[in-house]
Order: C-alpha cells, then structure tokens, then sequence
C-alpha cells in the first residue's frame, strides 16, 4: 500500500486507494507537502519493481533531491526525478514547440510505452507551477483532458497545490478538487507561540479512512503521523 512507507498513516487509512486514483495534496508553503509525497512514492517503490515518475516544476531536480536527503527521504533506482529543463530539453529542435501541458503528456506516454504496466505512479510538484507554464484559454477543459489521461494510463496520481498560508483557499480554477478522487489537506496548527502541522482526508473514493486531523513530524527516517489533533 502507498501508506505503509509512512509510520503512522495507519492510522489514517485503513486500506489503500485503487490503481488510477488522482489525489490532490494541499496546503500552505511549508507544510511538508512534497515531502508526504515523495516518500510515500518512493517507499512504495523500494517495495516493489515498478517504475514512477516525479516532476518537479517548483525546482530544480537536483534541489529537489537535496530537500528530499535532508528530511532522511532516500531515492530508489525506480523512481524518475524530473524537472522543467529535462521536459523542455526532450522537445529541442521542433519547429513548433506543443503546449507545455502537452509536452508532459508526451513524457508520460513515453515512459508509459517502454515501462508499460510497470510504470504505476505519477507526482506532480506542482499544479500551480503547471499552470503558469500553459496558456490560460480553456484552462478547465486542458485539465480535464490531463486528468483523463492520467486515469488512461492507469496512474495512482499525486497532485500538490499550493495555498496561501493560513487559508484553505485554493488559488486557481478549483475545478481539479472536483475531479480529483482524493485531497489530503495539509496545514499549520498554531499552538502557544508555536505552529504545528497537520495531515487530514478530506476524501477518498473506494477508500476507508479517518477524517480527523493528525499532527506530523520529521525524524530520522523522514514524516511520521502523530496523534489526532485535540481542540
């Protein structure tokens, strides 16, 4: 299961989300979205001999792995790291360069083609870096189309999205929390002068879980869920 990479998540979900599922993760900078992600992505792969893709459009790959190595989040041999430059790069030398949207949907049919069923999970860093990279014009259609894509593919999706601090307003269209068969809200608690984070389900289709927030913390060996938030 994807959650088993995580201590504690067990107690978050009871059983895991079906193949093809697209998740949203949201929060606020800072509240350990990409971290939540990438190590469940890349402890399901060090379980398994499939193949993943993670693309990173808020940064570079290698400053990307370097976040990832400082909050103890080892990379497997089984999980491409991506970024902007190695998307751009494999479309030098057309004439007409395609949507950017486009562009990534070429990568993954790539990856797809020669992986074939092996390629099973796809993280996307993030839905607010995408949308500055594509043309705004029928923008909820140009993500329906990427959504159905994905479920074509078969790939168990992560999506993260970024919000303001303090807030669970979604910048954007918010069309993609409608389309999306999960969201994991991701946040700060502030408490006595100090600020804690939170992990909560807010869906899940075909999935059991708890709807109660769960403090998180970084250790040695990455994230780990906590005990459900007191009021």
């Amino acid at each position: 299961m994807f959650w088993e990479g995580i201590d504690g998540m067990e107690n978050v979900f009871y059983n895991d989300i079906y193949q093809g599922a697209i998740v949203i993760v949201y929060g606020p900078p800072g509240s350990l979205k990409s971290g939540t992600v990438y190590q469940m992505l890349s402890s399901y792969l060090r379980r398994s001999d499939e193949f993943g893709m993670y693309l990173t459009l808020e940064e570079s790959t290698i400053s990307h792995l370097r976040n990832m190595d400082s909050l103890g989040i080892q990379v497997p041999e089984n999980l491409l790291i991506s970024d902007y430059s190695d998307i751009r790069t494999r479309f030098e030398g057309e004439d007409d360069h395609p949507d950017f949207l486009d562009m990534v949907d070429g990568v993954i049919k790539f990856f797809k083609d020669k992986e074939g069923d092996n390629f099973t999970c796809f993280g996307l860093d993030s839905l607010g870096g995408l949308y500055s990279l594509i043309e705004v014009e029928k923008l909820r259609s140009k993500m329906f189309h990427f959504f159905k894509r994905l479920r074509e593919y078969n790939l168990t999706s992560f999506i993260i999205m970024e919000t303001p601090r303090f807030s669970n307003i979604i910048e954007g269209q918010g069309a993609e929390m409608f389309l999306a068969d999960g969201i994991i809200e991701m946040g700060p608690i502030e408490h006595q002068h100090d600020i804690h984070l939170y992990l909560q389900v807010i869906k899940m289709r075909s999935c059991a879980h708890s709807r109660k927030k769960y403090l998180i913390d970084i250790g040695e060996d990455g994230i780990s869920i906590l005990s459900p938030v007191v009021n």
